[in-house]
């Protein structure tokens, strides 16, 4: 092996989408020195497959039915890196805290992915505690959720989005909740879905959305499912948006 030749890694994909899986693979295999060695849709095959061929990597979705990646992390042996791949950076904290090599935002960028293998490859094991928290603050501290901003008179006032329980429809204006005073905004709720979902909101009706962290439960009233928020606001649940809540949720 000359200077110029990366070791080999092998590595195992997880994500619970096929298109996903079937992109990672296209990226990796033009990378040099990386071997696929197999693939699994969820967490339990992860782990069987995962046993079965000790990979030294592990590329794994953070949001999947039933086992979730986090979960799946906390069981593999200590000697396999772990990568995880995610749409919501609200996971970066669990994640690294399940010792985490990396952690990719969806979409992944090919140079992006380069960067977490050749991470991987200076490593003789997985980071210690004191690595994964200096990481940790520099993932965290690269980008911060988009304010949403409410008109008040001559005045624009400009909102921390995780800090809203819900987002409505009403008269033509979006309106949502912020110490107990309403404020309207001019953006659409399609608008607003679009850019906060990375940050753990969900649409629940096509006039409504909720932010999954302010969630304390669901009722079933008469026919329809009631969603119940920490600030004490109830939403109904259309029957197009509640499996997708539910999901969401981790709740069956």
């Amino acid at each position: 092996m000359t200077s110029e030749t990366k070791p080999e890694l092998s590595v195992v994909i997880v994500d619970d989408e096929a298109i996903a899986r079937r992109r990672l693979r296209r990226m990796l295999e033009r990378m040099p020195g990386v071997a696929v060695c197999g693939e699994a849709a969820d967490g339990e095959a992860a782990l069987a497959r995962i046993d079965e061929l000790t990979p030294e990597v592990v590329l794994l979705d953070i949001r999947m039915p039933e086992l979730d990646g986090l979960e799946v992390a906390e069981r593999l042996p200590d000697q396999t890196h772990v990568i995880f791949t995610t749409a919501y950076e609200e996971y970066a904290v669990r994640a690294f805290e399940a010792a985490a090599v990396d952690y990719l935002l969806k979409p992944i960028e090919h140079d992006r992915l380069e960067q977490a293998l050749e991470r991987v490859r200076r490593l003789d094991t997985p980071p210690e505690r004191q690595e994964l928290k200096r990481i940790l603050r520099e993932v965290t501290g690269r980008e911060q959720p988009p304010r949403v901003a409410a008109r008040r008179g001559d005045m624009i006032q400009l909102f921390d989005p995780r800090r809203i329980a819900r987002f409505h429809s009403e008269d033509g204006y979006t309106v949502f909740r912020h110490d107990g005073r309403n404020y309207l905004l001019d953006e659409s709720i399609v608008s607003l879905a679009r850019r906060l979902k990375p940050w753990g909101f969900v649409r629940i009706h096509r006039a409504e959305m909720v932010n999954l962290h302010h969630v304390k439960a669901l009722r079933r009233v008469d026919d329809a499912t009631v969603v119940e928020l920490a600030d004490g606001q109830r939403a109904t649940v259309s029957r197009r948006h509640l499996r997708g809540l539910k999901e969401a949720l981790g709740v069956q």
